[in-house]
């Protein structure tokens, strides 16, 4: 009869403080604002509604609006960090990598420093930053002779958005950087050494045998990034207000949902529609981890060491 192995209490022991404080701020809340979805007010008292506020959320023209406008906004802030952000962080950490390059512990903390400023600091120094009045920047793009192309990018519709997006792109790729950075050291010198020996050196070796490896890492920083993005509220809020001007075109769903669910001048808060607000925050996260984690992620597999 085989001897039944013992149950290792220890571990419960060590997981139990973590587990209790995850659970406290993040699953209690969680299913708070699950459940106030799915209740509303009606003449002071409050009622079940079910999924009565969702529909409301996405067919009522007062809302539907708002809340597709600020699902188009968050999805184009978060294809600005795919496109600009992450390709740079590959290329600096494969820069930063290079053995022969001098000063690259000091060039990774120079780049690295600004992801652990405040976002305060962050959005209101860039504000004063291209301030067409007292800002820096039309007198920097002077200085080069290309003053003429400076313009009150905050200012308009059609720039204010992709401009607070570079800018907290500029905030945050030190993150890409690093990860990929580890991941390229994580690399073992054999592989390495075998590529030179086949000749392949410098850029091809990058291509051919390096950006393979480092998939899973790219693949980690990209739902990273999306995850990031779609909770992405702070730098929106500092710079252009709860509003988010010019005329709702910087609105994302962090700022909708706070004007919603707090109110905002003369628009009075309403928890229960922004609980729903949150959920369909939650939803729009969750099933984007789950896509990644059955289908992309178990592709990157076969290329982990």
């Amino acid at each position: 009869m085989a001897q039944r192995k013992p149950f290792r209490w220890h571990v419960g022991v060590f997981l139990a403080p973590a587990l209790l404080v995850y659970t406290a701020i993040m699953i209690v809340p969680l299913i708070g604002t699950l459940n106030l979805s799915l209740f509303n007010l009606d003449q002071g008292n409050r009622v079940f509604v079910g999924l009565a506020n969702f529909a409301t959320l996405f067919g009522d023209p007062r809302w539907s609006g708002a809340f597709w406008n600020a699902l188009g906004n968050n999805a184009w802030f978060f294809l600005v960090h795919m496109l600009v952000q992450n390709p740079i962080g590959i290329l600096l950490a494969a820069l930063l990598s290079s053995p022969r390059l001098r000063m690259a512990a000091f060039y990774r903390t120079a780049i690295f420093i600004p992801t652990i400023l405040s976002f305060v600091v962050v959005g209101f120094v860039w504000k004063l930053i291209l301030s067409p009045i007292w800002g820096i920047a039309p007198g920097m793009l002077d200085a080069v002779g290309l003053k003429s192309l400076f313009a009150p990018w905050l200012g308009r519709e059609g720039s204010a958005l992709t401009t607070l997006a570079l800018v907290s792109v500029w905030q945050f790729v030190g993150i890409p950087m690093m990860l990929i950075y580890a991941a390229l050291l994580s690399i073992p010198d054999e592989v390495i050494e075998a590529a030179e020996m086949d000749g392949v050196t410098g850029w091809s070796q990058f291509r051919k045998i390096k950006l393979p490896l480092i998939l899973p890492a790219i693949g980690i920083i990209s739902i990273l990034t999306f995850v990031g993005n779609f909770n992405a509220f702070d730098l929106i809020y500092v710079s252009q207000g709860a509003l988010a001007g010019p005329n709702f075109a910087t609105d994302i769903l962090g700022t909708f949902l706070y004007r919603t669910f707090f109110g905002f001048q003369l628009q009075l808060g309403d928890p229960h529609m922004g609980a729903t607000i949150a959920t369909a925050m939650f939803g729009i996260i969750l099933v984007g981890v789950c896509i990644y984690l059955f289908t992309i992620q178990t592709r990157l597999r076969r290329y982990q060491f």
